[in-house]
């Protein structure tokens, strides 16, 4: 069995997911950030659409929704918790349940900071994870909701997946990204060689977990010299990573 995935650039700095499971010949989309480039996308491989899995409620990844259903008929899926603020669920989920894409198995995961609500869809058969807005391309989301340490603990909880999972995220902010990582990991041998491949034309979705534990100072809060560069040595982990959003979202 096999997940095909194509990536939508939608809006300004979106990305839209396009899933085909080739076994039941089930589709998908996670998140749904634009009609147009969505269902441009859906047409072009045929005008089906079974599914629609839903991260969090921000406008910016659910807006077709409406649209998608209207248009498809498709079953909506996402966190019971944040059912009052999302589209209507056919299927409310919390962290821990599986979802079925046809013959190959979603894992929901918790990843509470962005949004008190926030999921992310693990793949392990595909190994791929779908983030959304919690961990990034050497970034993770704004704490519009939750706390650093809600934020630390799903991040911890992404960064124990399998280091060749695919991490497939919600937008591309690589560049202001790269920039802030430089200043507090700038000797890091492993991101400079990211941001010249970028830089050389290298696409920013998707990345191997195993990079972005290398390289993502979000997900380095445990590496000395990080918890040097702001000041914290001694801090435990979960206090340095609080620092980092601090600087980044000052920065």
């Amino acid at each position: 069995m096999a997940l095909e995935i194509q990536i939508i650039p939608c809006r300004s700095d979106n990305y839209g997911y396009l899933l085909h499971e080739t076994e039941a010949d089930v589709w998908a989309v996670v998140d749904a950030p634009e009609a147009g480039p969505l269902i441009d996308s859906i047409e072009a491989a045929g005008g089906r659409l079974d599914l629609v899995l839903l991260t969090h409620h921000h406008g910016d990844h659910v807006e077709a929704v409406g649209p998608l259903v209207d248009r498809y008929g498709a079953k909506v899926i996402g966190a019971a918790a944040d059912a009052r603020r999302l589209p209507k669920l056919d299927q409310p989920v919390v962290g821990g349940d599986v979802v079925k894409v046809g013959a190959q198995d979603a894992e929901v995961i918790e990843v509470y900071g962005h949004t008190v609500g926030h999921i992310a869809f693990h793949f392990p058969g595909a190994k791929a994870a779908f983030t959304a807005d919690s961990l990034m391309a050497l970034g993770c989301g704004r704490l519009f909701e939750g706390t650093a340490a809600q934020m630390w603990d799903s991040l911890s909880r992404l960064a124990a997946l399998p280091g060749d999972t695919l991490i497939y995220s919600g937008h591309d902010y690589f560049d202001a990204n790269a920039r802030f990582a430089l200043s507090v990991d700038g000797d890091n041998a492993a991101l400079k060689d990211r941001i010249a491949r970028k830089e050389s034309g290298e696409a920013v979705m998707p990345v191997a977990l195993s990079e972005e534990l290398a390289t993502n100072p979000f997900l380095r809060a445990s590496a000395p010299e990080v918890k040097a560069a702001v000041g914290l040595p001694e801090a435990d982990d979960a206090a340095v990573f609080a620092e980092v959003r601090r600087r980044k979202d000052d920065f």
